[in-house]
């Protein structure tokens, strides 16, 4: 395999990947990419490892047991977590915040499981959950008509400030235990 880029176009074409990647990519995924020998990959990801390696970078070039990526520096941790880590507004109306709640404990659940639960129709409240991102579709019932299965999003963990659905609150057992929650909340 012979490489048809240059070593300071490859550099760079590495360190876009790095950067747009969600994951670290291995030195055979970054082959298959670019098309380049693995000797050559190596050159440029140690030239792009040089230029990140000073202090004063914000950037770093990580390289794990399985691959490479680029992150943050670790001495702008508190910066980056303030903006990784915030809330994200979003105004919810209570019709919604109850629909939210009947599917992150009942997930996954169809529209006519969650109308039956609420006692109304729920079409504008499921298409400002789906809007916001904090459910989606995960699959089809097999249920007659096959409707939608609709279920939590990491953006619904990520906005409630939770790791996963195993820290939602207990559900009341009974209605004294209900009310006492409703008075402990305000």
């Amino acid at each position: 395999m012979e490489s048809t880029l240059d070593l300071q176009k490859l550099r760079s074409v590495l360190e876009s990947l790095l950067f747009v990647t969600k994951k670290p990519l291995t030195l055979e995924e970054l082959q298959a990419l670019t098309q380049t020998p693995p000797a050559e990959i190596e050159a440029a990801l140690t030239e792009l490892a040089r230029i990140y390696e000073d202090d004063d970078a914000g950037i770093r070039m990580i390289k794990l047991a399985h691959g490479y990526i680029l992150g943050t520096s670790s001495a702008n941790a508190e910066y980056v977590d303030k903006l990784v880590n915030s809330k994200i507004e979003t105004t919810l109306s209570p019709q919604s915040i109850e629909a939210l709640a009947i599917i992150a404990y009942k997930q996954p659940i169809t529209k006519a499981e969650l109308e039956l639960v609420r006692g109304v129709y729920c079409d504008g409240v499921l298409e400002t959950l789906l809007a916001k991102k904090l459910i989606e579709e995960k699959g089809r019932s097999k249920n007659l008509g096959r409707p939608f299965l609709y279920g939590t999003t990491e953006e619904f963990l990520r906005h409630f400030g939770l790791k996963d659905l195993s820290e939602l609150p207990p559900l009341p057992q009974n209605m004294e235990q209900f009310q006492t929650a409703l008075k402990e909340a305000e």
